[in-house]
Order: structure tokens, then C-alpha cells, then sequence
């Protein structure tokens, strides 16, 4: 019986993956379902703490690679501090507009992410007196960042549903 848990666990951690690309936090959800299959199997010794540390502290490292890609990809192009924070800001809303707008899974919100963080920090650098080519390079850099920061999320997060799995079934 505890193979079908096993298994269970492995597949519903694999739909917590799968809301990832839609920058829904499905890293956390893997390690919080992952946390309560540990509590409640604890006396078979199938997870143990290495494994729970280890997939906090990746989740905690995937989130802080989201969170700042999209600074960091603007702050590369040339934008300033103000502008970097405005692609976080613009990334937060254009993912939330963007599943709106253009409800296609996964498109919308990665696109509206991704141009709202360019939109946001092409304004703010056009505002500050930049140029229009400078403005444009720091947005095109916010929103490539946006999408280098999911991706990376994302890796991540095969990466715990990967080491979860192994755990689960080793024997």
C-alpha cells in the first residue's frame, strides 16, 4: 500500500511542477506536500531530513532566482536601480494582466510577465531622461531576464520533483 502513497505523492507533486511556467509557486507546494507525506510516513523512514533541508533550500533558491532575474536582465542592459526594480514590479503585475487578458495556459502569464517588466522599466528609464534605444535595450533586457528567471525556476523545480522521487523509491 505504501507504494501506491509513493506514487501518488510523485504524481501530485508533478501537477505542483506543472504550475510552475505560470508563476504559480508549485516549487513551495512540492515541498510543503512533500513535508506532510515525510510527517505522516516518519515511522517507515522513507524521507528523511537531508531531503526536506535540501528541497527547502532549492525552492528558496529557485524563488530568489525569479524574483531577481528580471532586475538583473535590466540592470545588464544599463538600467538603473530604479528601472531594475520596475521590472520586478512590472513582472508581478504583467503576469497577473496577462493571464487575464490572453487566458491561453502558460502564454498569457509568461508574456504578460515578460512585457511587464520591459513595459515598466522602459518607462521608468524614459522618465529618468534616458534615451529612447537606452530605454529600450534596459526593457528588452528586464523581460529576457523575467524569462531566464522562470526558466531557471522551473529547472529547479525538475530538480526537486527529481530528488523526491529517488528518495521515495530507493530502497
Amino acid at each position: 500500500m505504501i507504494y501506491f502513497w509513493i506514487t501518488l505523492l510523485i504524481l501530485l507533486n508533478g501537477c505542483w511542477l506543472a504550475t510552475v511556467p505560470f508563476t504559480l509557486p508549485g516549487n513551495w507546494l512540492m515541498v510543503i506536500t512533500t513535508c506532510l507525506f515525510a510527517w505522516w510516513q516518519w515511522d517507515n523512514g522513507i524521507l528523511g531530513w537531508p531531503l526536506l533541508v535540501t528541497i527547502t533550500a532549492l525552492a528558496l533558491i529557485g524563488e530568489l532566482a525569479e524574483f531577481f532575474a528580471g532586475a538583473g536582465g535590466a540592470k545588464k542592459a544599463g538600467a538603473t536601480w530604479r528601472g531594475a526594480a520596475a521590472a520586478i514590479a512590472g513582472a508581478i503585475f504583467g503576469a497577473i494582466f496577462g493571464t487575464i487578458i490572453l487566458p491561453v495556459p502558460l502564454f498569457g502569464t509568461m508574456l504578460g510577465a515578460c512585457f511587464g517588466a520591459g513595459l515598466m522599466t522602459w518607462t521608468v528609464e524614459r522618465s529618468a531622461g534616458k534615451t529612447k534605444d537606452q530605454s529600450v535595450r534596459s526593457g528588452v533586457g528586464a523581460g529576457k531576464g523575467v524569462l531566464i528567471g522562470t526558466l531557471s525556476k522551473f529547472a529547479v523545480g525538475c530538480l526537486i520533483w527529481l530528488l523526491i522521487a529517488i528518495a521515495a523509491f530507493r530502497p
